[in-house]
């Protein structure tokens, strides 16, 4: 038997967590903040005390995935931290951003603790045994197969099967499936939304603001628009980094997304909004410089794109809400076409969503039957038996 602890962004988005036990050994699967909240609605909801923790498993470096690795530590974790080369590289920035300050500078992640792994690897704690895979998301990124006893639950993360940057390595099939359900009902292609992104820029070419992701949706956009650009100080290196790992990226892309990056003009907060498209991360204006780029744009009236997800109260939402900023929806998760082609594929198995509000799992259950819309964060699932709806003691 398995038991799936739902430990953060199930009806809600953000704070994803997971963790699988088969009586004896009990894995986490991400440990995310959920941007927007307060107190502990921010972290996940530990099952179990940390002590019980006996491996954790990071699927990419966003916040909503790694951004509770601080007060993990804080709490008493001190085991081992499985996760990518560029997920390191990339983590101390995000936790820079998202984490408690004081929690950071007390209780970082030591560099003892950190296990790196290869997407496509199979790691083995325990009698577990977690398979690996490219998810199509960032450079790095990766999806989870738990296994044991002739029983195996995939734990998607955040993925992009279509993605016109990124390679996605195929899911195995699974007992249960908990799928990015980020999209929810939401039909358009990738490809339709990039060209809509790309048309908007090429109207904006003298000026616009694109604030972005670090990774992922960063490379997704350099790779949809078609005019030269500016990017923030401090965001050259990192992109590079990420064309670099060739090998995560579709054939062909890596040269074409150099040469745009070396073409690319750098803005520091404090100079004038350059005359161009300029990208600055986060792509909800929380953090980072994006944060005080938004402000400077909207003051001057400097159109403004976001293509993401916008946290209630966030800048970037009140911003949208205002009608002072366009938004595209840059697809970097599965629309309905893409996540009812992966459930089919596996042949119809038993599926949890993440990512996502009750509302979006109802979408989403018209096409796909075997959706279960009424777990949520803080319930447990058992593989092995019925499933059944119990409420997990939460650990503070």
């Amino acid at each position: 038997m398995l038991q799936v602890d739902l430990q953060g962004g199930f009806g809600e988005k953000g704070r994803t967590s997971v963790a699988v036990c088969d009586g004896e050994t009990r894995i986490m699967l991400d440990a995310g903040i959920k941007v927007g909240a307060t107190g502990d609605e921010y972290y996940p909801q530990l099952s179990r005390p940390t002590g019980e923790i006996d491996a954790l498993f990071i699927s990419h470096a966003h916040e909503d995935h790694i951004g509770a690795l601080c007060r993990l530590a804080r709490m008493g974790y001190a085991g081992p931290i499985y996760m990518t080369e560029e997920t390191r590289a990339e983590m101390p920035a995000t936790l820079a951003q998202y984490a408690d300050p004081e929690e950071l500078r007390r209780y970082p992640p030591k560099d003892e603790q950190i296990r790196l792994f290869r997407p496509g690897d199979t790691l083995q704690v325990g009698a577990l045994s977690v398979e690996t895979g490219a998810s199509g998301h960032v450079v790095g990124g990766v999806w989870f197969a738990v296994r044991t006893g002739g029983h195996c639950v995939v734990y998607a993360a955040d993925m992009v099967p279509r993605s016109t940057v990124f390679r996605m390595e195929p899911l195995p099939a699974c007992d249960l499936l908990i799928l990015d359900a980020s999209y929810g009902g939401d039909p358009v292609p990738g490809a339709e939304r990039a060209r809509g992104i790309a048309a908007w820029v090429a109207r904006h070419s003298g000026g616009c603001l694109l604030p972005t992701p670090l990774s992922g949706r960063s490379l997704e956009l350099m790779a949809a628009i078609d005019t030269p650009f500016a990017i923030a100080a401090g965001m050259r290196e990192p992109l590079a980094a990420q064309i670099g790992a060739g090998d995560a990226l579709r054939a062909g892309l890596a040269g074409k997304l150099a040469e745009k990056l070396a073409a690319a003009r750098e803005w520091s907060e404090g100079e004038p909004l350059p005359d161009c498209p300029l990208l600055v991360h986060d792509g909800m204006g929380v953090a980072g410089p994006a944060r005080p780029a938004i402000a400077a744009a909207d003051a001057a009236g400097y159109p403004i794109l976001l293509s993401g997800h916008l946290p209630k109260g966030s800048p970037g939402a009140l911003l949208a809400e205002a009608g002072r900023a366009d938004w595209i929806r840059m697809p970097t998760h599965p629309t309905l076409p893409e996540n009812v082609a992966l459930w089919e594929e596996l042949g119809r198995p038993a599926t949890l969503g993440h990512s996502c509000d009750a509302a979006v799992l109802g979408e989403l259950h018209e096409h796909i039957p075997a959706l279960e819309t009424g777990f949520r964060t803080g319930q447990t699932y058992l593989i092995g038996k019925e499933a059944v709806h119990a409420h997990s003691d939460i650990q503070r």
